[in-house]
């Protein structure tokens, strides 16, 4: 089975970079206690408009209640799970390019969640291997899930909390579409998009990768698209305006300051 580590990043890539993107790290995450929330964070990006402070996040959910959450409690802790897998905070560049896209492309918004969640969660980039390396229509099977997470997270979390973690991180790729099913979840293909390719291809510069190996890095994979696939939605990406593209035999010139001008610029040079 592919590791984890080598799918997501580049071997001896600086953390520190992907760290101020808006990436997080260690051996806990927001999937110990729920899902990706894509529900609720399709709700929140639908009121708060995509060029809004933080505080505009904070009162939607906590003073206006835009989730119809019972209690104040309830309202806060749905703010800090978004926050944690998604930022919620446009100074976040990861942030800033979700939200962008998702207005662009509201439809392509699972993938664009699930991506971010990858990103920001340790725990579910812990299953994503068992997930790709799935054929399609093959049983979920909860024991390898299950077995990548302890191998992640060592003796820092209780069997209880991994059986739940395993539950949520089911449920997280049933909602991006990777899985169906109630009682018995099986392995479908999701249809990558070119927003979609566009965010996983700037989550693999951040994470270190060149512009080549990009095209067949975990953030790629996760989309179930090849290489070949991937550069054929990059260039619909450019059509769309979401990136610069140019090719030159086997030579790509990738340009991601369209989505994210403050950030990328950073990431030409890598």
């Amino acid at each position: 089975m592919t590791q984890a580590p080598n799918l997501f990043f580049q071997a001896g890539s600086n953390r520190a970079t992907a760290a101020k993107g808006g990436f997080r790290f260690g051996h806990v995450g927001t999937h110990s206690s729920r899902t990706m929330m894509l529900e609720e964070l399709t709700t929140v990006l639908a009121i708060v408009p995509p060029d809004s402070k933080s505080e505009a996040y904070a009162t939607a959910i906590v003073e206006e209640n835009c989730l119809a959450k019972q209690t104040v409690a309830t309202r806060r802790h749905s703010l800090q799970h978004l926050r944690e897998l998604y930022g919620l905070d446009p100074s976040i560049p990861l942030f800033r390019v979700l939200a962008g896209l998702w207005h662009v492309d509201a439809a392509s918004g699972p993938l664009l969640a699930l991506l971010s969640s990858l990103a920001r969660d340790p725990l579910l980039r812990a299953t994503a291997a068992v997930i790709i390396d799935m054929p399609e229509k093959t049983e979920f099977q909860r024991t390898a899930v299950r077995e990548a997470l302890a191998d992640s997270v060592q003796d820092r979390l209780n069997e209880s909390t991994i059986n739940k973690t395993v539950r949520n991180t089911a449920s997280t790729w049933s909602q991006a579409g990777h899985l169906e099913g109630r009682t018995f979840k099986f392995r479908r293909l999701v249809q990558p998009t070119p927003s979609s390719v566009a965010f996983a291809l700037y989550l693999a510069r951040v994470a270190g990768f060149a512009v080549n190996e990009s095209l067949t890095s975990g953030w790629v994979k996760v989309l179930d698209c090849s290489a070949s696939a991937a550069l054929d939605l990059a260039t619909s990406a450019k059509r769309m305006g979401l990136i610069d593209l140019r090719m030159a035999g086997d030579v790509i010139d990738l340009n991601l300051n369209r989505l994210d001008p403050f950030f990328a610029s950073s990431l030409q040079t890598r």
